[in-house]
């Protein structure tokens, strides 16, 4: 590879980090066609860009990145996939549903948000990440519990106190 064309690698994967808040880290090395195949296949379906790179291309466009990876360049050794994807723990997902076959492919890391997860020690807690739209769900959920609770309570209240009205004026009758 010519200095201009590892240049060209470098600046597209600077503009890929720049694009992407999540980003995975994985070594897939020892995954046979048909595996590296199939793992491919179900990045595809869950809409996770997954693309072999090399380390020192990688850790200069990190470099060049404006943003903060932390310790992640710190894992870029031997074999390295990164992942691309919209929702936070869909890579985990994928993983993690691969390796009930395989024990590969490996987490090496993941950047989510400005937050930096170092090891495969932690595909379970990527995993458990909500997205961006089930946190927003929840909180949607919490805000409405109260004013249900206000509104209810205020329309049981006003057949009460209607009902308390209505036998006082009878008895005064």
């Amino acid at each position: 590879m010519t200095r201009e064309e590892k240049s060209i690698v470098i600046e597209d994967l600077t503009a890929q980090l720049a694009n992407n808040n999540i980003i995975y880290l994985a070594d897939i090395s020892g995954l046979n066609a048909l595996n590296t195949s199939n793992l491919r296949r179900a990045c595809f379906k869950a809409n996770i860009k997954l693309a072999v790179v090399k380390n020192t291309l990688l850790a200069k466009a990190m470099e060049a990145s404006d943003k903060e990876f932390g310790e992640l360049p710190s894992v870029l050794k031997g074999n390295t996939s990164i992942m691309f994807s919209e929702v936070g723990n869909a890579p985990a997902k994928v993983i993690k549903e691969f390796r009930k076959k395989s024990d590969k492919p490996l987490l090496k890391g993941a950047f989510i948000e400005e937050a930096v997860y170092l090891g495969d020690n932690n595909l379970d807690n990527l995993v458990n990440i909500k997205s961006k739209e089930e946190v927003i769900g929840d909180i949607v959920g919490l805000l409405q519990s109260p004013a249900k609770n206000v509104i209810s309570a205020l329309k049981s209240g006003g057949g009460k106190i209607a009902g308390i009205l209505k036998t006082l004026s009878e008895k005064e009758g």
